[in-house]
């Protein structure tokens, strides 16, 4: 009969009065004890009566199982996980962002503690003959011929993250970071906010399909909100979000209780109201409409360089917009790329684990495509996608980008920890929380001398490791560069793993045959 947990509480609560009369008679001062032991009890009897089956079955002795299991991802992270085991960035890269921002060495005693043979293991071959890359390479122009202003950007900038998923303090010491640092924030699809503006960082301004900061009530696009904004000197580029890598094809629902006044102002929406994003925008619906959305943005900011974001899904629609691209004689200036493999905030887990492309293989696809329709050349491929180290920019490149974005590795250099808490505004460092009390603690001015601080370390270490390839200029970057491991055999290059495309080539029908059927299903007039 004892063995059963429920007459365990019986006996346990019987014990519990005894303890209790016997101590009100012979010992009073220790009737704190007994408090104790019927606080346990009532805690019991609530618990025969919850809805979770272990309480039912298990009175307090449950409730261990419930402390352990919400203790369980600290005690990964802190104690059981290996250097280079974690997830998204494991330890070894944390430390050395942590020390890179802080100013410190990133220097590694004993040799690695990666395994060369490990399935998966990405390298690259150094050369005999050393280069020293020019300052110069540092930095890529943005605009093509169709650009009256084009921008002189760094190769690294912070990609999007918008105040409200980020907190004020956050989102100011970034900004505060790159005016320091001479490089650019994007500001996510949330607007532009006051702390965007606060320090004068240069800004990508992020639109996306519920047209936050330049909408009308009902939801669609205000040009003359967009053109007072996007025409101040701090802006320097527009970026049309398609999709995003954490839930590329979703949209999104910011629910009333998160849309503070200060949110709903900056965003122009109701305050305390739920606000949906679309998971399509309501300005265009085809390709071509696409590429008229931004020629449109970029006469309203009178030149400056507009392109747009997406993460990689059905490669034919992509080959779509590069054939709208012809039919129309509009062509972005740059293309941003997000790997499936990204998200800095909340997303639906089985978007994020099964949808999309992962970045190191949607990159040479778009750069075969823009090659295969002569326009490589005109148009800047930046790569967004789980880029925090130097190499991880130099394998980026060698891929197919110009330049790269980096989020999560920002957030990192401002002392975000991983506790991965972001979608519960509970964050530990006051990076991704609207509760003010949390992000008091984030120190703007100290933590912008750490961003700017990461991203010099990164932007070197990517120059150095690039010219001890024997490169004189990240342009000579190229897939032959990159060692990938199979799981058997021994490794081969990335481009002997994608096609070859020379300029023009799908112009005159020089198409490989694993792109071929989806270059014929592609067609301007739709998605």
């Amino acid at each position: 009969m004892f063995g059963h947990p429920r007459a365990l509480y019986a006996v346990y609560l019987a014990f519990t009065l005894i303890v209790t009369a016997v101590l009100a008679v012979v010992a009073p001062a220790w009737l704190w004890v007994a408090a104790i032991l019927i606080a346990l009890a009532v805690l019991g009897a609530w618990d025969l009566r919850s809805h979770h089956n272990v309480l039912r079955n298990f009175p307090i002795l449950g409730h261990l199982r419930y402390m352990m299991e919400f203790l369980r991802p600290e005690l990964r992270q802190y104690f059981f996980e290996s250097e280079t085991s974690g997830r998204p960035f494991n330890r070894e890269q944390r430390e050395i962002i942590y020390s890179r921002a802080r100013g410190g060495s990133d220097t590694s005693p004993f040799g690695t503690m990666r395994d060369f043979e490990d399935a998966g293991f990405s390298f690259s071959q150094h050369s005999m003959a050393p280069k020293t890359l020019d300052a110069a390479h540092a930095r890529v122009t943005i605009g093509n011929s169709q650009c009256a202003q084009p921008y002189s950007s760094s190769r690294l900038n912070i990609s999007a993250m918008s105040f409200g998923s980020l907190s004020a303090n956050a989102v100011a010491a970034m900004n505060r970071g790159a005016a320091l640092g001479g490089f650019a924030q994007d500001t996510g699809e949330g607007a532009i906010s006051d702390y965007h503006r606060e320090h004068g960082g240069d800004l990508i301004w992020e639109i996306a399909s519920a047209y936050f900061g330049c909408r009308y009530d009902d939801g669609s696009f205000n040009p003359d909100d967009f053109a007072a904004k996007a025409n101040t000197e701090q802006v320097k580029m527009i970026e049309i979000k398609i999709s995003q890598g954490a839930k590329p094809g979703h949209g999104g629902l910011l629910p009333g209780r998160k849309v503070t006044a200060e949110i709903a102002r900056v965003r122009d929406i109701e305050q305390g109201q739920d606000c949906q994003s679309p998971a399509t925008h309501p300005e265009f619906d085809t390709p071509v409409g696409l590429l008229r959305f931004v020629q449109r943005l970029r006469d309203l900011t009178h030149g400056k360089p507009v392109g747009f974001k997406l993460c990689l899904g059905r490669p034919h629609e992509f080959m779509a917009v590069c054939k709208a691209m012809l039919e129309t004689g509009i062509t972005p200036d740059f293309i941003t790329v997000d790997g499936a493999e990204g998200g800095t905030g909340a997303a639906p887990a089985e978007f994020e684990d099964f949808i999309g492309t992962y970045i190191n293989d949607a990159l040479p696809f778009v750069d075969n495509c823009l090659k295969g329709v002569g326009l490589r050349e005109d148009i800047v491929v930046i790569a967004s996608g789980k880029v925090a180290m130097g190499y991880d920019m130099v394998v980026k490149l060698a891929l197919g980008a110009d330049m790269c974005n980096a989020a999560r590795g920002f957030m990192f250099s401002v002392g975000c920890i991983q506790s991965r808490r972001c979608h519960t505004d509970t964050c530990p460092t006051g990076v991704a929380t609207q509760d003010p009390r949390r992000a008091e603690a984030l120190e703007v001015m100290g933590k912008s001398l750490q961003v700017r601080n990461f991203h010099a370390a990164t932007l070197k270490s990517f120059m150095d490791i690039t010219g001890a390839m024997g490169v004189a200029s990240p342009e000579e970057l190229d897939r032959s560069h990159i060692y990938h491991r199979p799981e058997y055999g021994l490794a081969e290059t990335y481009a002997a793993m994608h096609p070859t495309v020379e300029s023009g080539d799908f112009l005159n029908d020089r198409i490989p045959e694993v792109y071929r059927q989806d270059w014929v299903r592609a067609t301007p007039a739709a998605f």
